[in-house]
């Protein structure tokens, strides 16, 4: 696991070498074992290494093929490195090291772009053919590791790297909001747009790759996670799920050094433990809440079933506040989900005993994991009365005070591309537009974004559909980043072993009635951990990692601190500060539950402050 920084086509007058030491050394959290360089009149890498896999100088980047014709930079980890590399080998091809990151630039030699179809892993990548004069980048399949762009410059150069942070080192780069941004920010609580928040920088989308050629870009797809349901018995479906997510696990537990797990009392975790058997898990939970917001007593005691040791601690209100500046600028955009406070400690306690872990991250995902995905018995009975008296029903709900009845009807008479954005819904747009000032009300709507992954599944049936936005937004844009930038702040590598595209190729195959029903979520999967597990960690309800905001916004301490952000001048800038005041203050006294909205609010402004003001 890596960092790289590059850019290319640079006409402004600067020292290239040490312009591309400071952007690194900005990323030296993804790499403090090494750096390395490479500039040519063309374009710039540099690099920073977390030592996994062969620990050698000669594995270190930017690699080169046997001429030096080509120069690459890796971030990731190729699982099926050593197949592909004894593949190589015998076509003629003459390795120096044993490290996976090689075998990617041999592999461009021989496939050129196609050896996308052949590598399993985690991955992103940008390599400079010197004969071809053109730059191939490329990003995994599921978006697991960042890849950012942008043709923002004073000269027109293109810059890209694994993190946004360091095209502020580079002198081109013009530092700018992207206000169209805020809106839907402000309902998915992620940055859910290719464009990010910073205007003109990019994503490149999952499975994605693209070339640069003479100043010019073209991106395109390769893979695509689309369900195709294959008919075969549960008990076929369970062996499959057992022999594939095992081989996925032996696969990710390749290193060079330790590796431990993340282990909460869930079913995806504590599967993944089960099949890796590390010698350390690691848990956290929150100081004065451990009763209702801890699961770390179900991951110790499942440790102490598997004769593995678990760390854990807890963590206080105040130490979550103190970090949130540092959680948000690891994080690049702001990032609401109250999850990745936990996470930034969890990595934390990690990386002082191991440099690998393996978490449970797109089972749910992609095996159907999520309470949405469920309809409740209540709502099946309502569906059985016809659409045609549904729908005007709905309608006249939508008109009314929302409430648990109103929103029951509401939904009742809805399509499924109406009301599910993916697993975040903080404020609903029509709050988000009476919170925002008028210049960042232009942003595009909720349903114009998911129009998009909708129209690629229009056939499909609803659960389906809502595993598809999740796969294509969600993921992407909340779960894996987050997982990524909070391990690497921490210096360790995070591995989701359910995130394989063999993995994927099967779930893709399971009838749906297999993956949500009556009886249970991920029901197909939660029967294959059966084999490993106790029952009842197999069958347990899905948590999450809930953390405890809407108590601490109740406390006057943190009361003040918030409140006195919504009164700054930062937030007047992008907000109706009397209608921030109005939410605040109502939590506050238990009127209402406002707790989501406040700290998206919140986590925002706090970012905006780090990112415009003080950088």
């Amino acid at each position: 696991m890596c960092g790289f920084v590059g850019f290319a086509n640079a006409k402004l007058d600067i020292d290239k070498e040490k312009v591309i030491k400071d952007m690194a050394d900005t990323i030296i959290h993804r790499g403090p074992d090494s750096e390395g360089y490479f500039t040519d009149n063309n374009v710039t890498f540099g690099f920073r290494r977390l030592q996994i896999i062969d620990l050698s100088e000669e594995a270190s980047q930017p690699m080169y093929n046997e001429d030096k014709t080509c120069v690459m930079v890796f971030n990731g980890e190729i699982y099926n490195y050593q197949e592909l590399r004894r593949e190589l080998q015998e076509k003629g091809h003459i390795f120096k090291s044993n490290t996976d990151s090689e075998v990617i630039i041999h592999a461009y030699e021989e496939y050129g772009i196609e050896l996308l179809g052949k590598i399993r892993g985690m991955f992103a990548f940008s390599i400079w053919d010197m004969k071809k004069e053109t730059m191939f980048l490329a990003r995994d399949f599921f978006g697991i590791k960042p890849l950012y762009y942008t043709n923002n410059t004073l000269d027109n150069s293109f810059i890209f790297g694994s993190e946004i942070k360091s095209f502020l080192k580079q002198p081109a780069f013009i530092k700018e909001l992207n206000e169209d941004a805020l809106r839907p920010y402000l309902t998915f609580q992620y940055s859910v747009l290719d464009e990010t928040f910073f205007k003109g920088v990019y994503k490149l989308k999952p499975a994605h790759y693209m070339i640069y050629k003479e100043g010019k870009t073209e991106i395109k797809p390769y893979w695509d996670p689309m369900y195709k349901e294959k008919e075969n018995s549960l008990e076929f479906y369970v062996q499959r799920i057992k022999d594939t997510v095992k081989e996925s696990v032996k696969y990710h537990r390749i290193s060079d050094v330790e590796v431990g797990s993340f282990l909460s009392g869930g079913v995806d975790s504590s599967y993944i433990t089960s099949l890796l058997m590390p010698s350390k898990t690691f848990s956290v939970g929150f100081k004065d809440y451990e009763d209702i917001f801890n699961e770390t007593n179900l991951a110790k005691d499942l440790s102490d079933i598997l004769n593995i040791e678990n760390h854990r601690r807890f963590i206080s209100a105040e130490e979550s506040f103190e970090a949130l500046e540092a959680i948000q600028y690891h994080m690049d955009e702001p990032q609401s989900n109250p999850s990745v406070v936990p996470l930034y400690f969890l990595s934390k306690l990690a990386s002082e005993h191991v440099t690998v872990v393996l978490s449970g991250e797109g089972a749910d995902e992609i095996f159907g994991g999520y309470s949405w995905y469920e309809t409740t018995p209540t709502m099946k009975k309502y569906k059985k009365i016809p659409y045609i008296i549904r729908r005007p029903v709905s309608l006249m709900s939508k008109a009314l005070p929302q409430n648990r009845i109103t929103s029951f009807l509401t939904k009742g008479g809805q399509k499924v591309e109406e009301w599910f954005i993916g697993q975040a819904k903080v404020f609903d747009e029509e709050h988000a537009l009476r919170v925002l000032k008028a210049k960042y009300k232009n942003g595009p709507s909720v349903h114009s974004i998911t129009k998009e992954v909708y129209d690629k599944v229009k056939d499909q049936d609803d659960v389906t559909k809502m595993q598809y936005i999740d796969m294509n937004l969600w993921m992407p844009g909340d779960i894996l980043l987050k997982a990524d930038k909070m391990s690497l702040a921490h210096s360790i590598e995070l591995r989701v072993p359910f995130l394989d595209k063999e993995v994927m190729s099967l779930a893709s195959q399971i009838p749906t009635r297999y993956r949500v029903n009556e009886k249970n979520s991920k029901y197909a999967l939660r029967i294959a951990a059966k084999e490993t597990l106790p029952e009842e960690w197999a069958n347990r309800t899905k948590v999450g990692f809930p953390v405890p905001i809407r108590h601490w916004l109740r406390e006057e301490k943190y009361y003040n601190i918030v409140k006195n952000m919504f009164k700054s001048d930062v937030a007047e800038e992008f907000f109706d500060t009397e209608e921030l005041t109005r939410i605040i203050d109502e939590h506050y006294t238990g009127k209402r539950n406002y707790a989501r909205q406040i700290w998206t609010v919140y986590v925002f402004l706090v970012w905006y402050k780090k990112y415009f003001i003080e950088l």
